[in-house]
């Protein structure tokens, strides 16, 4: 069986290693060099790790401590660099982008959700926690590719985050083995963001009464 602390560590490296091939390929759509390939891979593959230890306190940073992260991140985008173009043909690279990116959303997510229950918070903080871990890699690299940041459209996407993060942590406290509970949150938070990609699915939106402008500040 493998132990929680190595699992975590695993989860970390996935989370790290899939955002930086986001990151990587909103700069090959931007037809960025490869400097910009990198600093858009770490900086996606690193921020949501980096937003988490900074709110438990835990500094320096983990890519401080051990820079094979960063490392990592940097192997990916440079691979992303020369192989992005492969994707022309048969998918977009958009669309590649929003299916890694649920796949670094679910890993994060039980990362950030486990890390705050290690430290002590309590359930409602640490599934907060793993949503806004799982969540701010993408918003990173979105602004820094000038996008609409992933989490205000439509589709659902934190709340998936959010329900894989207490899944796992629901089945923590009721003795089930880490490996399992973090795997099938992970799985779930994936499955609701693939529905969401695949389907539409959208929680029910706010709608201005008849007549009022949307724009009217007041």
């Amino acid at each position: 069986m493998v132990e929680a602390p190595a699992f975590l560590s695993l989860l970390d490296y996935l989370g790290v290693a899939v955002f930086a091939v986001t990151g990587a390929l909103a700069a090959s759509r931007k037809q960025l060099d490869i400097i910009a390939f990198c600093f858009f891979g770490v900086a996606a593959g690193v921020g949501g790790g980096t937003l988490r230890d900074l709110l438990l306190g835990t500094v320096p940073v983990f890519w401080i401590r051990n820079p094979t992260y960063v490392v990592v991140a940097i192997a990916v985008s440079v691979a992303v660099f020369f192989v992005a173009h492969y994707f022309y043909e048969n998918w977009s690279r958009y669309r590649l982008l929003l299916w890694l990116d649920a796949v670094g959303m679910s890993a994060y997510a039980v990362m950030g959700a486990s890390k705050a229950h290690a430290a002590g918070a309590p359930f409602v903080p640490a599934v907060i926690m793993g949503g806004m871990t799982a969540a701010f890699g993408g918003v990173i690299r979105d602004i820094l590719a000038g996008e609409p940041s992933i989490i205000i459209r439509r589709e659902i996407y934190i709340t998936a985050a959010m329900v894989g993060a207490a899944v796992h942590l629901a089945l923590l406290a009721v003795q089930v083995p880490f490996w399992v509970s973090a795997v099938t949150g992970a799985v779930i938070a994936f499955l609701i963001r693939g529905g969401a990609l695949a389907y539409g699915w959208t929680l029910p939106a706010y709608r201005n009464p008849p007549g009022r402008d949307p724009d009217l500040r007041r």
